[in-house]
C-alpha cells in the first residue's frame, strides 16, 4: 500500500494558499514534541512550527486567533488500526 507524502505545510484554513481539501479528508494527525496535538490550524515541517486556536478569542473577521508554538512536528495519516 502506497502512502501518499503528506505536504511540508498544510492549513485546515480554505482561503489558505496551503489549503488540501482531499488530503484533510482522509484524516492527518499531528505529533508536536511527542505528544498528539489535535487543536493544529496549520504546521510546517521543515520550520518546525504549528499554529494553534487561543481559546475562543476572535479576529475582526471572525477567524480564531492564533499562537505559533516551535518543536518538533511531526505529520501523520491518521488510519483505522491506530
Amino acid at each position: 500500500m502506497s502512502q501518499t507524502p503528506l505536504p511540508d505545510r498544510l492549513a485546515i484554513d480554505p482561503e489558505s494558499p496551503f489549503h488540501d481539501e482531499a488530503l484533510l479528508a482522509n484524516g492527518i494527525g499531528i505529533r508536536f514534541n511527542g505528544a498528539e496535538k489535535t487543536n493544529v490550524e496549520e504546521y510546517c515541517v521543515s520550520e518546525g512550527w504549528i499554529k494553534v486556536a487561543a481559546g475562543t478569542a476572535r479576529d475582526r473577521r471572525g477567524k480564531p486567533l492564533l499562537l505559533k508554538l516551535k518543536g518538533t512536528v511531526e505529520p501523520y495519516i491518521k488510519t483505522e488500526e491506530g
